[in-house]
């Protein structure tokens, strides 16, 4: 049988002796039993060490003087400009005389910013036994209108109070907005004034400053923006809708003379289509006819093309409640609105349709003068009922040729 050598040279075969060695434990670990015991008895001993001394060490900070707040003066703050220190001091009014490390500051930043002018704040302690606040205060960027009331808002829609006197201080310039109320949630304050801002950011995109023409935006319905144009001792009420501001704002102001001249009475105009204006006339006033109108608003596409009446075409018995854009206005979803048309005109080279809206005075009077013919036709009608009836009545006791020649002539009436 052959003999099995060992290569010395080969590093993958155990040394002589070593495969019957015992395996050496760890430095920190020792052999014995009692070695063991006085080592879990160390370790028990350090950690007793260790919790008794962060004990021992927060009861000194706790009860030392040194990092007590002692008076208001211990509170720093800075970023105040509209929010006063006399607004900021009541939010640690139970803090005065505790000590420093157990002021919960979380909770008193929450508190500052609940204030209304106080968009963000930072609170740190400072040892040995100060307070340090930090505020950004909130950017106005526009007058809000409740009821008599003039107050300023921001562009998360939070409502700013300010006495008149410190507003004429500040030289604030910014359109009015009306149509937030207090006790609407804070997204729908935000999505309204964020569709102010995208219209302020385009009508000032081309660095003309166009938004100091605007005098009040209503933001009622986030959906469409209807801003109050004035125009020569009047206003108009525009509706821009949700988008391209700056294209329906020029569309408006290259036509609104031509339109005043046109309806004096005009109170409101609808630039949220595409291929069509809505123009609304004061309440009260007269119906325009489409003989009184010269041109029509052209589109974008062709805008010097000459002019053509249309006096056929009606107004939709509807007007949309949210047209979208782009949409042209055959095919727009209506809403109902009154029962009598109004006259339209439209461009033959852009089908641009310009509608006069009748006023709601002069459709009511049509509506009742309806009713009055109605009525009197039915009146009539009752008479010859009761005369053809008198008639046979009578013919009871004529003989039957009368009675016949009678009833006859009570159907000819």
């Amino acid at each position: 049988m052959p003999l099995e050598m060992v290569d010395p040279d080969d590093d993958s075969y155990p040394a002589a002796g070593a495969r019957f060695s015992k395996p050496r434990n760890p430095w920190w670990r020792p052999a014995g039993t009692t070695g063991r015991v006085l080592l879990g008895f160390g370790a028990l001993l350090v950690v007793g060490s260790l919790a008794t001394s962060i004990y021992l060490l927060k009861t000194y900070l706790g009860r030392d003087s040194r990092f007590r707040i002692v008076s208001a003066g211990n509170i720093q703050a800075t970023g105040l400009t509209e929010v006063s220190r006399a607004e900021m001091l009541p939010v640690f009014g139970e803090d005065i005389g505790r000590n420093i490390f157990f002021i919960p500051l979380a909770d008193r930043r929450k508190q500052l910013e609940d204030i209304p002018w106080v968009e963000h704040a930072t609170v740190m302690r400072v040892l040995p036994d100060q307070i340090r606040v930090s505020l950004i205060e909130r950017n106005p960027v526009a007058f809000v209108r409740q009821g008599q009331q003039v107050e300023l808002v921001d562009s998360n829609g939070v409502l700013l109070e300010m006495p008149a006197a410190m507003m004429a201080q500040h030289h604030y310039s910014f359109p009015v907005v009306t149509g937030l109320n207090p006790q609407d949630p804070p997204a729908n304050r935000k999505a309204r004034m964020a569709s102010y801002q995208r219209l302020l950011s385009e009508l000032d995109s081309n660095g003309q400053r166009l938004s100091e023409q605007i005098s009040e935006i209503d933001l009622t319905d986030s959906e469409d923006a209807r801003v109050l144009m004035p125009e020569q001792g009047t206003d108009i009420l525009a509706h821009f809708g949700a988008d391209h501001f700056l294209e329906r704002y020029q569309r408006y102001k290259a036509h609104i003379a031509e339109w005043r001249q046109q309806y004096p009475n005009l109170a409101a105009v609808d630039l949220r289509y595409e291929q069509q204006v809505v123009l609304e006339m004061a309440h009260g006033a007269s119906a325009v006819q489409p003989t009184q109108v010269a041109s029509a608003m052209p589109s974008a596409a062709s805008a010097d093309a000459p002019p053509a009446t249309q006096p056929d075409a009606k107004l939709p018995d509807a007007t949309p409640s949210k047209p979208r854009p782009g949409q042209h206005a055959d095919a727009a979803p209506a809403k109902p609105a009154d029962s009598s048309h109004a006259p339209s005109i439209r461009k033959a080279s852009a089908e641009t349709k310009l509608v006069a809206k009748a006023p709601i005075a002069a459709r009511k009077a049509a509506a009742i003068k309806a009713l009055t013919a109605k009525d009197k036709a039915a009146r009539d009608k009752k008479k010859r009922t009761e005369a053809r009836r008198a008639a046979l009545h009578a013919g009871k006791q004529k003989p039957a040729s009368t009675t016949h020649r009678t009833a006859a002539a009570a159907e000819g009436q």
